[in-house]
């Protein structure tokens, strides 16, 4: 049975590519395989309602899946709800993976440039005796602001490092969609950090 899956993207440059990686999916019968594909104009709405319904609309939108799917694109790894999913995602127990969707060609026949790991630039780290979400901003690590309780560490499936901050990337996997076959192998690899989260 396929992960119920909630695929993380940014919407606008890379919808095409990410309903293409969706739909390599497509021939295993999911009810939830289109978990975390919104229209954009119900995204749109909802971000107009203020971030705490946008909020609120992104958890939902994560309940059901046991695994996130980041697919970066340029500049995915800078969108700040593609943020808010991933540190929604570790909150929930979700298995993570990042998957390169760069040179998947978008409707003009065009690939882009490779983007860096949205997983990098999250993190975790120790103060107090507590653990708190980090994010890379300006070219620094500082608190991450959508989130700013302490992480409850006792339900993360891995064990952040002692000190300075510890990327998520250091946890989970990254893949190229096109030079690592993802159209056969992407159900392998959901399932590949399903498994690492003990889900």
């Amino acid at each position: 049975m396929p992960r119920r899956t909630f695929f993380s993207f940014h919407y606008d440059p890379d919808v095409w590519r990410a309903w293409n990686v969706r739909n390599s999916r497509a021939l295993q019968p999911d009810s939830k395989v289109d978990e975390g594909f919104f229209d954009s104009s119900v995204f749109e709405a909802t971000k107009k309602e203020g971030d705490e319904n946008l909020k609120r609309f992104l958890r939902e939108g994560l309940k059901y899946s046991s695994v996130t799917c980041v697919l970066a694109g340029t500049a995915t790894w800078a969108r700040r709800w593609v943020r808010y999913e991933i540190v929604r995602s570790i909150l929930k127990g979700n298995g993570l993976l990042t998957v390169d969707i760069h040179n998947v060609k978008n409707t003009q026949g065009h690939a882009s440039a490779k983007g860096a790991d949205p997983l990098a630039q999250i993190g975790l780290y120790r103060s107090n005796g507590e653990l708190y979400f980090a994010e890379w901003k300006d070219g620094k690590w500082v608190k991450y602001s959508d989130y700013t309780l302490a992480a409850p560490e006792g339900d993360l499936w891995f064990t952040p490092a002692a000190n300075g901050v510890d990327q998520l990337s250091n946890h989970c996997l990254r893949y190229d969609f096109i030079a690592q076959n993802g159209r056969s192998n992407l159900a392998g690899w959901i399932e590949s950090a399903a498994g690492m989260a003990g889900r």
